[in-house]
């Protein structure tokens, strides 16, 4: 069949690969943002080593791979660094090169993904105290060097699992005892394996642009600049946001749950029961630790702010609870009333507006109004009109007692130009809050936060505004974009950093959100997002025990019976 690749017409031959067709039309290059790193096919994504005709005995072996060729009609689109699929196919393949290169230098050390920390990526060496990460550099330049081809293999997962036994990795043994299909894919370099969840570049080769540095107890492996990928992102500096995630650590050591395997073990036997009693008891500690902390700076406004479906609005109601025990008077505020009139707001580039965008709010009349009621004076307040798209007022005024303790909830509440310049900046008490899951599929397979983050939105949104999973999922790239912009950069502004992550929830939310993801089919335009997701899931039992679930949990928010709500 003939295909079209980026809108250039080629009629592939039996055995080519897409990377030699992608050589053919002379689109690959050797500059990072503009080279090919994989290629989407209908909702699919697949590795430039796919040979799209092939003889009929091999194609009868992947009906998935023919129904996808068929539904895209011959089109392929080719998949780069600033697509967030082809940056994703970026870190994957780094992912499989540095634990190679680990596992041929120090074959007894177990490497452990651990988070995300910017642009980088911390990993965690236990058991081995010759660990020199330049040595590892090198031998990661090495294997660059080599540019061997990275090609997958199917193997039976038994034979996976005591192979991985065998090698001491029992984390992906127990794992894969969860796994319900009897075959496995995998990635292998001599008498290394290992897997992840999703395609990789076509070779070693493709990882051109990166940077390894020694920290404590492991290393940061750094990849290209999100905006601009032909240079190298920056160095890390988040020591709160490194600290919450190592506290999170010590959750998963508490609750005896550090990965996917320990937790359906917990479901098995019932015991996740208990595991989300403590896990809500930290929760409520913490809140209470807040309160503790604005209360003994005298505060008088905290502004909270949080990447989308983070909690912030339970977060803000559970902190008001807290700040009632030591006799304040707590109320709640919307950054959102403050936006603009939707007709005010110019357009961007592309001719949409950017809801996003800190010119949406009206910072100089929030900085005014805030300014007058640390003052002690009165402010009638706006409230916006979402259907309308305009501010209204409705005759809503505030003044502030000795006990008022004002919350203010919203995505831009850490920026520093909601501030006015002339008050004391002990009177505002910063809160930032994210679910920072510290949960990992294996050592090497960590669960990334933005995923845990677009389950709840994609049961919550199906549960209170009927949206589909494809709608919700086509607006997910704008929302991290958003938030790359608008949030992240400010996180270590905060006075504290909240992980709102609960480590049963995925047992739960898999019963809410595994119907709608397997509706999906592969001709729709999310069904690569949600075979990524599913791919995860799969290996998570299902806890019915949403009984056991308080009504002020943060995962309330997300599967209904919320009281704040009620």
């Amino acid at each position: 069949m003939e295909l079209t690749i980026d809108g250039r017409k080629i009629q592939p031959r039996v055995g080519q690969t897409l990377l030699e067709l992608v050589r053919e039309l002379n689109l690959d290059s050797l500059t990072l943002s503009q080279r090919p790193l994989a290629a989407k096919i209908a909702g699919e994504v697949f590795s430039l080593n796919y040979v799209p005709v092939r003889e009929q005995e091999d194609i009868a072996e992947r009906p998935s791979i023919r129904r996808a060729m068929a539904a895209s009609g011959g089109l392929v689109r080719l998949l780069r660094m600033g697509d967030p699929a082809g940056r994703e196919v970026y870190v994957r393949t780094a992912q499989f090169i540095m634990f190679l290169a680990i596992r041929q230098l120090w074959p007894h050390a177990r490497a452990k993904m651990n988070c995300t920390l910017g642009q980088a990526l911390f990993v965690e060496i236990v058991d081995a105290p010759e660990f020199d990460a330049n040595a590892l550099k090198k031998r990661v330049a090495e294997l660059v060097a080599e540019d061997f081809p990275l090609l997958r293999r199917r193997v039976a997962t038994a034979e996976a699992a005591e192979r991985f036994r065998q090698a001491g990795l029992e984390d992906k043994a127990r794992l894969l005892a969860w796994r319900a299909a009897p075959v496995f894919d995998e990635y292998a370099y001599g008498d290394f394996s290992d897997y992840y969840y999703g395609e990789l570049a076509p070779s070693t080769g493709f990882l051109q642009l990166w940077d390894i540095a020694s920290v404590d107890n492991g290393f940061l492996f750094l990849f290209p600049d999100e905006q601009y990928p032909d240079q190298l992102g920056q160095w890390p500096q988040m020591p709160n946001l490194f600290s919450v995630f190592n506290e999170g650590e010590r959750w998963c050591t508490l609750m005896e749950c550090e990965s996917v395997a320990d937790l359906n073990d917990l479901t098995n036997s019932g015991k996740i029961r208990e595991l989300i009693r403590v896990n809500e008891a930290l929760h409520e500690k913490r809140f209470a630790q807040v309160a503790d902390l604005i209360c003994q700076r005298e505060a008088k406004a905290v502004l909270l702010a949080g990447p989308s479906s983070s909690g912030k609005t339970t977060s803000a109601n559970r902190l008001a609870t807290q700040l009632r025990v030591h006799g304040k008077k707590p109320i709640l505020m919307g950054l959102d009333d403050y936006y603009i009139d939707r007709d005010k707001i110019p357009p961007g580039p592309d001719g949409k507006l950017d809801l996003e965008h800190i010119n949406t709010i009206d910072t100089d009349l929030f900085r005014e109004h805030l300014g007058k009621l640390l003052a002690g004076d009165a402010v009638e307040l706006p409230s916006f009109n979402f259907v309308t798209g305009r501010r209204e007022w409705r005759g809503r005024k505030m003044r502030l007692t000795a006990e008022s303790v004002i919350l203010i909830e919203g995505l831009h509440g850490l920026n520093p130009a909601l501030l006015p310049e002339d008050i004391d900046r002990r009177m505002v008490f910063r809160m930032y809050v994210s679910p920072l899951l510290p949960l990992n599929l294996d050592d090497h397979n960590r669960i990334p936060t933005s995923y845990l983050r677009l389950l709840r939105r994609i049961v919550r949104d199906y549960e209170t505004r009927n949206a589909s999973v494809a709608h919700t999922i086509s607006m997910w790239d704008s929302v991290r974009r958003g938030e790359r912009r608008w949030i992240f950069p400010y996180q270590e502004n905060a006075d504290v950093i909240f992980n709102s992550s609960t480590l049963y929830e995925l047992a739960v939310l898999k019963k809410h959100i595994f119907p709608l993801l397997t509706a999906v089919t592969p001709e729709e335009s999310c069904y690569d997002e949600v075979r990524a997701i599913v791919k995860i899931l799969n290996y998570v039992q299902e806890a019915d025990v949403d009984d056991e679930i308080p009504p002020t949990s943060l995962v309330r928010e997300f599967i209904g019976g919320n009281s704040f709500y009620r």
